[in-house]
């Protein structure tokens, strides 16, 4: 799928985040996650990848280590390895962000 419109992948669930998996190869794998008011991302981390969000629109609560930021479209927040991290929408409207790990944790070996 070399072209997108994140709103053709864009998945919402009541019951929880979504994710949508709309690119992977051996360097990354990138999904659209979804997520509707009051939902979260659990804190975790990666022992081998790194981790990248974008915010696309909605805003959300982004935790990298020990730090907590409100981003809003055009925002970034970096997760290196081994870094906890999570998000979590306690706003009032839908937040929808392009997530990106490398390597792919999909084809490790």
């Amino acid at each position: 799928m070399p072209f997108i419109a994140a709103s053709d992948v864009t998945r919402f669930s009541p019951e929880k985040m979504t994710k949508t998996n709309f690119f992977d190869c051996p360097q990354m794998v990138a999904d659209i996650y979804g997520l509707e008011p009051g939902q979260s991302q659990k804190i975790h981390s990666h022992a081998g990848e790194a981790k990248l969000y974008y915010v696309i629109s909605g805003k959300g609560d982004f935790t990298i280590g020990d730090e907590t930021r409100t981003l809003g479209p055009g925002e970034i927040a970096a997760a290196p390895t081994g870094i906890d991290h999570g998000v979590s929408n306690p706003y009032d409207d839908r937040l929808e962000a392009l997530v990106v790990m490398a390597p792919n944790p999909n084809l490790r070996k």
